[in-house]
């Protein structure tokens, strides 16, 4: 404190000895009778957290020991209750604002501020300021704006008060205040222009994440929560003790957000979240499938409280909690989700996989991957290290792929930078080219002593429909846009070719090759198949030539697949040997049943439909695969009271049975408004074929306004069912009915 108080005595010229006084409203120092004294003080609570944007935090609402929780560079409003009126030309008024969880300041490291109470239309010495507002009898109301580029941290507080000429006293609030980065204001790096802009990747505390196949997109709801109980704290606590970010780089949301994707998992530190992408439920012992996790309230919560990271999580639940932090400390936030991304680990902005003669992926040579999907995270911000034109959104991830500088952690990169393949602009932009925009190469290996064959490469189908939730209502956005141009376009092409020029691959410089294109093959894949339905894959082969007849041998074949790419179970294969004549049709079919795939699903129901066939009369290889999922049924959730803040309203949710055998051991899982914990229902019956599973849970929301309800339900049987419902909560006053549009149930 001794540093803050030789800036106070700055302002005010002499020395003076220091009282810190506890707070005793009835109780004046006889001695310094004249001296102004601090009674206690009015945060404003309901005021500044409108202005702020910042009313529906937990540590705003709290019955007890509420705290300001406000933006940098914008003014909140105290009223200070003094032992009697100040008086400008006799009293002289200071606050010392320090970062409470720094124990050392120096004079240059931006954690503490010495600010005097300055008359209206006085220049500010500092970038800190307190301006009189006026008073009322013994009331002072004082505007304080703290910088804005101060550190985004809890800030404590005293009031050092001076008679001219006299004694001096100084008042320690015994509370902190909570200053977080501001999109609202045109001085902050994380400004962000649009009203619904910012109430959608600020303020939202409920949204969509998707997941699924390119083919067939799955909405998963995910409650952010970041208004609940300890989720600001966490939030704090990961940057300052996991990120390890000191002194004024708290400040700078670059680095915050770096720091952040990295204390996200588990793997350089005791970060939040413990991956696990375990085939079989018994690799989650010990802790909750990614797959029931609801939103991040549960999981923060529960981290904070015993500072262990918590198991499982895979990358739309990285996602989803990191989305919780970064609103929390107020950087715009929003997850992403890229299909068939790829994984480059090698750095050769291609993905080369090598199959063997039946098809299979040979894992000992094939080190790269293509994930059905892939989540990650944006956040929006300024980059002054690299440009303006480089500013707004930034990727990063918290999903541990790759190190960057010998840690698990991803980002941000520029948008910018991604597209136009300005790869060495920091932090990771080749990564995420990669992830986007890699041409994958299959190659056939024959044996030791062959060289590898080229099968076949694809430059369109890594990075497909980049998906983000649109702006006010439960849709999907596609912003494939921001990430590439177009792909079979010039623009792509030249911007592929400009990064494979700065690759050192031996594979990204050899897979050039000439092309046989007499016969094509296609395949037809019914869709919205459920859960439980048999459904049959067809390949269609057509001879383009009129003059030669081919011999085509091969093998069609479907698989269980991971949502990573890793190959599971063989489900039902179809090997052919057949002549195409000239301008000659073909067509395999190949019928899966129930009975051949439930056993052998992987965790998210999806298959991998791949066709490996010779030409053999020409000995010319071709390999084609797609993703194909089955859709499991919704869980459809209906309110029956009118729902009205602060007031008691019943749930019901009911999911069906799609399956010809019975569910067992059913649970629901459920995230919503007014629940401090994730809720967990249990069934007490197993649920019948073509039967529905029904369960009713009561909760208060504690503001008016938009909700979600977010459900997930789980057994023995059937996973990965999601249901959500997003309505409009009317204020107590009006005991209105939300209009008839303010229900929004939708279909997972």
């Amino acid at each position: 404190m001794e540093y803050v108080k030789n800036l106070w005595r700055h302002f005010f010229g002499r020395r003076h000895k220091y009282i810190i006084i506890p707070f005793q409203p009835d109780v004046i120092d006889g001695t310094r009778q004249g001296v102004l004294a601090v009674q206690g003080i009015d945060f404003c609570i309901e005021s500044n957290g409108e202005n702020h944007h910042t009313s529906k935090f937990n540590l705003m609402t709290r019955d007890v020991d509420r705290c300001l929780v406000v933006r940098r560079g914008q003014a909140f409003k105290l009223d200070i209750l003094l032992n009697r009126p100040y008086d400008a030309r006799r009293d002289a008024v200071s606050f010392i604002f320090y970062v409470g969880d720094v124990e050392k300041r120096g004079p240059s490291d931006d954690t503490s501020a010495a600010v005097p109470l300055l008359e209206k239309g006085t220049e500010a010495l500092g970038s800190w300021n307190a301006v009189y507002e006026g008073q009322m009898d013994s009331h002072l109301i004082v505007a304080v704006t703290p910088s804005a580029d101060c550190i985004v941290a809890a800030w404590r507080m005293d009031i050092d008060t001076k008679l001219n000429g006299g004694s001096s006293l100084s008042y320690t609030h015994p509370l902190p205040v909570y200053v977080l980065f501001n999109p609202w204001c045109l001085n902050d790096s994380v400004y962000m222009p649009g009203h619904s802009h910012r109430e959608e990747y600020v303020q939202e505390d409920g949204g969509l994440m998707f997941r699924g196949v390119h083919n067939r997109i799955k909405p998963t709801p995910w409650n952010y929560a970041q208004y609940e109980k300890d989720i600001l704290d966490c939030a704090l606590y990961l940057v300052r003790e996991i990120g390890k970010i000191k002194g004024r780089a708290r400040s700078d949301p670059i680095r915050t957000a770096r720091a952040l994707s990295a204390a996200v998992n588990v793997q350089d530190d005791n970060g939040v979240l413990f991956g696990n992408w375990g085939t079989d439920l018994s690799d989650y012992s010990g802790g909750t499938h990614p797959l029931k996790w609801v939103g991040s309230l549960a999981i923060l919560q529960r981290y904070y409280q015993k500072k262990k990271p918590v198991k499982y999580a895979q990358c739309w639940v990285y996602a989803g909690v990191l989305t919780t932090i970064c609103r929390a400390l107020g950087i715009p936030c929003r997850p992403v989700t890229g299909y068939d991304a790829a994984h480059d680990s090698q750095g050769s902005l291609t993905i080369d996989i090598i199959k063997d003669e039946n098809g299979n992926t040979l894992e000992e040579f094939t080190r790269d991957s293509v994930w059905n999907y892939h989540v990650w995270n944006e956040v929006w911000m300024e980059r002054p290290d690299l440009g303006p034109e480089y500013g707004g959104w930034q990727a990063i991830d918290s999903t541990p792929q790759e190190t960057s500088e010998d840690v698990y952690r991803c980002g941000p990169a520029s948008l910018r930078a991604v597209r136009d393949a300005e790869l060495q602009r920091p932090y990771d932009a080749a990564y995420v080219f990669a992830q986007v925009n890699a041409d994958k190469v299959l190659w056939k290996y024959s044996g030791e002593i062959q060289p590898l064959k080229l099968m076949a490469r694809d430059t369109s189908s890594i990075g497909q429909n980049i998906s983000t939730k649109a702006i006010g209502k439960m849709e999907r956005e596609d912003i494939t846009n921001l990430y590439k141009y177009p792909e079979r376009t010039r623009e792509e092409r030249l911007t592929m070719e400009k990064a494979l020029r700065k690759s050192e691959s031996i594979f990204a410089r050899y897979y050039l090759n000439d092309a046989f294109n007499d016969v094509i093959f296609e395949f037809e894949l019914r869709d919205d198949i459920k859960i439980g339905q048999d459904f049959s894959v067809v390949l269609h082969m057509k001879n383009r030539s009129a003059i030669n007849q081919h011999n085509v041998k091969g093998v069609l074949r479907v698989d269980t697949v991971t949502y990573t790419g890793v190959t599971g179970d063989g489900v039902k294969r179809e090997e052919f040997d057949l002549v195409l004549g000239p301008e000659g049709k073909e067509r395999i079919s190949l019928q899966v049943t129930f009975d051949d795939y439930y056993k052998k699903l992987v965790d998210q129901a999806s298959f991998n439909i791949a066709c490996l066939a010779t030409i053999v009369d020409r000995n010319f290889d071709y390999f084609a695969q797609d993703d194909f999922r089955v859709r499991n049924p919704d869980i459809k959730i209906s309110i029956e009271e009118k729902p009205v803040s602060k007031q008691e309203i019943t749930v019901t949710v009911k999911v069906e049975n799609p399956l010809p055998i019975p569910l067992k051991n059913g649970k629901f899982y459920i995230q919503g408004p007014g629940l401090e914990n994730q809720l967990k229902i249990e069934l007490n019956e197993n649920v019948p074929p073509g039967e529905v599973a029904t369960a009713q849970f009561k909760l208060t929301p504690p503001w008016s306004g938009k909700h979600q309800i977010s459900a997930k339900f789980a057994s023995k049987e059937m996973h990965d069912v999601d249901g959500f419902l997003s309505f409009t909560v009317a204020p107590p006053e009006t005991n209105g009915i939300p209009p008839i549009d303010g229900v929004e149930t939708r279909q997972i």
